[in-house]
């Protein structure tokens, strides 16, 4: 799933995401409740028709920003301090539900405490239990029935928590599942065993997401798990530096090397990018800043990484999912950066 912080997939519109054919694409509640607010989001039509896009919307509640921004928490919610002018807004499981609800996405988060890791045992629990509390509270208020609400299991790294965390979160009956605090600073080895305990609790019948996951090597161990939907910022923000994901791994497309390369970013690579423009080319736009460039090389990235969820899922149907596994792991492992 793109992620669209303010409303727009940075340097896309929605004919783009209408030519990539995202499944889902995400808005951040933080941010819009801060500008435009939901009040003017909700004048406008809501999400779809403010953001002219008619593909199916996720709002995430703010629970990221609790990890990355690190505002007041405490068991009634969150007290934040404005990017934007400093002003402060206070955040409660009951006030994320009203304010998705307003925002009028298709799929709305409760809201979670996110711990960054590593972290101290006692937080990690703290937080955990603080999530269930709140994520019952979400269930409670939330009456939208065109608009689907999903919990979120917390519960760092250890397996027995994030096991206990999913079944009791299962118990409040979600239409669907996240699993957040994951990718926060701890490695592959760690977060898997996590993952699996707690995919081991949700049910296969509901979708289970993996919030903030977009690394292709973690996505593809992800989906063996049993995963079904991941969002990141990694493809886009990636091409805003100049750095193209491939078949063969991400490399730094402004080096001087490819100034004279007359060959796509990815010559496998069927995204329309590939099938007009040069390395050399891009690489000039962006080396000039050229906002062409940075444009191109997200559509590349993104496409690329979408077209790798329709092969993995390909390679479910027909029983070659470990053969894509070995291949991904092969250029998306340690050291893939060039």
């Amino acid at each position: 799933m793109p992620v669209g912080t303010r409303g727009a997939v940075k340097l896309l519109d929605a004919a783009d995401l209408d030519s990539l054919g995202p499944q889902v694409v995400l808005a951040n509640t933080y941010h819009l409740m801060l500008r435009p607010g939901a009040e003017v989001v909700e004048s406008l039509g809501g999400l779809h028709a403010f953001t002219g896009w008619n593909g199916h919307m996720l709002t995430d509640s703010g629970g990221y920003q609790v990890f990355s921004l690190g505002p007041s928490v405490d068991d009634d919610g969150v007290t934040f301090r404005s990017t934007y002018d400093g002003s402060t807004h206070r955040l409660t499981p009951e006030g994320a539900v009203e304010i998705q609800q307003r925002l009028g996405a298709d799929i709305q988060m409760a809201l979670d405490e996110c711990p960054g890791l590593p972290a101290p045992p006692g937080g990690v629990l703290a937080a955990a239990e603080r999530t269930l509390a709140w994520a019952r509270r979400a269930r409670t208020v939330h009456d939208r029935e065109d608009q689907s609400l999903f919990g979120i299991v917390q519960g760092g790294v250890s397996p027995e928590l994030r096991l206990d965390c999913a079944r009791r979160t299962v118990e409040m009956g979600f239409d669907g599942y996240a699993i957040g605090g994951l990718s926060v600073g701890e490695p592959l080895e760690q977060m898997l065993p996590a993952l699996a305990a707690a995919i081991e609790a949700l049910p296969p019948d509901r979708p289970r997401y993996l919030m903030g996951v977009g690394d292709p090597h973690a996505v593809v161990e992800a989906v063996a798990l049993g995963v079904d939907m991941f969002d990141c910022v990694l493809p886009t923000r990636l091409a805003r530096h100049g750095t193209a994901i491939t078949s063969q791994g991400r490399f730094q497309l402004k080096a001087a090397r490819h100034a004279r390369e007359d060959v796509p970013i990815d010559p496998g690579c069927p995204c329309p990018v590939c099938a007009r423009y040069s390395r050399g080319y891009i690489r000039h736009l962006l080396v000039v800043g050229e906002p062409t460039g940075g444009r191109l090389l997200t559509v590349h990235n993104l496409a690329w990484l979408l077209a790798l969820v329709d092969d993995v899922r390909a390679a479910i149907e027909h029983g070659r999912l470990a053969e894509v596994r070995a291949g991904v792991a092969a250029h998306w492992g340690r050291g893939s950066l060039r």
